[in-house]
């Protein structure tokens, strides 16, 4: 692991937790991790702390592997010492990974020339100005080259290392590693749908400036990139390549996107039907924006709104602590209420109390799902009828129920 000064911590813990913990206990294989300095020490990082790595540049020689983690600035050049020894070992037949910002260290090196890659999409536009011959794509969470792999930005960066297990080691590995760590072994979609800004910043003193900001003020019209061109009082051809030297990407593809991210606003923030959404972004038909949406994104828009809608806070239903026959206890918020009036947690309700409160009992599958009843006949019309009737107060009031996450296919 290759860490410099400047970098964020998040980013440099991700190979410590992942490769550097041994979790053979677990099933987890176990790798040998050397911290390795890319300059000189002690190297600055988020929150004013400072890291000591106990080997140097040297240690890159014996490495079957080399994580990047981060660099500290896209606006500043790696050290050519660290550049010098990431070309050896990637020579001598090392694998290199490139986490988030770490892309431009690899790019700076050389060894991303000519393949494709992917970085955090805020600085992936810049990635490919400086680096032309890159083939970057923004849209991926990572990107498995064989011997040189990059990936997103901040968490992505988890999602590249458990790819990295997977492949030396097999998917059951993999999956062991992502339970201990919390998180899913594969994540749908790919970094698209989180991305919100347009353009890179350079565009700002371009001539070109003008054209792209009545292009994002009018995406609910159709129109295409030749209507762009002659707003630009240039041909087709040299509008084309003015654009990408610009931005990195083709017209037509930038004009897709920012009409998808239009549409990704609308699910987002309105209830708007797809039909009207696709007309309000300037495609022609609801077809094509779900086809460009997940073509784009990796989902469709109605699964993209469900994961991604912005959820209107609501009040906790209030119930009055009233004494309860023969139990003693009524639910009052989320704390149990004796006779007294005393409170104590949810844990000190009987076992039809909790359930009905909707929360998964011990033994349940953990899907959320209220569990079956049918042996509420046992307990006497008078409980049956009183957990009814928590039923349905719980549907007045609209209590969200959890429900079972999505499962990761990718």
């Amino acid at each position: 692991m290759l860490i410099f000064g400047g970098a964020p911590i998040f980013e440099s813990s991700i190979p410590l937790s992942v490769f550097g913990v041994d979790r053979q206990d677990a099933g987890v294989p176990r790798y040998r991790l050397l911290v390795c300095a890319g300059e000189d020490g002690p190297l600055s990082t988020t929150g004013g702390l400072t890291l000591t790595a106990p080997y140097g540049l040297d240690a890159l020689a014996r490495a079957g592997t080399i994580v990047v983690p981060a660099w500290r600035s896209i606006a500043q050049a790696p050290p050519v010492e660290a550049i010098a020894a990431l070309r050896k070992a990637h020579q001598e037949g090392a694998r290199i990974i490139g986490l988030c910002t770490g892309a431009f260290v690899l790019a700076a090196a050389g060894l991303l020339d000519g393949r494709p890659a992917t970085t955090h999409w805020m600085y992936a536009p810049t990635l490919a100005k400086r680096y032309p011959r890159v083939h970057v794509d923004p849209r991926e969470l990572f990107v498995d080259d064989g011997d040189v792999l990059t990936s997103a930005g901040t968490a992505a960066g988890i999602d590249l290392c458990l790819h990295v297990v997977r492949t030396d080691h097999g998917a059951e590995a993999a999956n062991a590693l992502a339970r201990r760590l919390v998180v899913p072994a594969r994540r749908p979609g790919g970094q698209a749908q989180y991305i919100d800004r347009s353009l890179p910043e350079e565009i700002g003193n371009d001539p070109l400036a003008e054209v792209v900001t009545w292009a994002l003020e009018n995406l609910n019209q159709q129109f295409d990139v030749e209507a762009l061109a002659a707003r630009a009082y240039m041909s087709r051809r040299t509008f084309d390549r003015r654009f990408r030297s610009l931005t990195g990407s083709a017209p037509l593809q930038w004009l897709i996107t920012q009409r998808v991210l239009q549409a990704q606003r609308l699910l987002e923030t309105s209830d708007l039907s797809v039909d009207e959404v696709a007309r309000r972004c300037g495609f022609r038909s609801p077809v094509a924006l779900r086809g460009h949406f997940r073509r784009q994104l990796g989902v469709s828009p109605a699964v993209y709104r469900t994961n991604f809608r912005s959820r209107r806070p609501q009040p906790p239903a209030v119930v009055p602590a009233q004494a309860q026959p023969g139990g003693g206890f009524a639910v009052q918020g989320g704390a149990a209420v004796d006779r007294s009036g005393r409170s104590g947690p949810m844990s000190a309700l009987p076992d039809h109390a909790a359930a009905d409160d909707g929360r998964p009992q011990p033994g349940a599958r953990g899907r959320g799902h209220r569990t079956d009843r049918s042996d509420r006949t046992e307990r006497g019309d008078g409980q049956e009828q009183a957990a009814a009737g928590s039923r349905a107060a719980d549907s007045r009031r609209g209590r969200a129920m959890p429900g079972q996450r999505d499962r990761a296919v990718g």
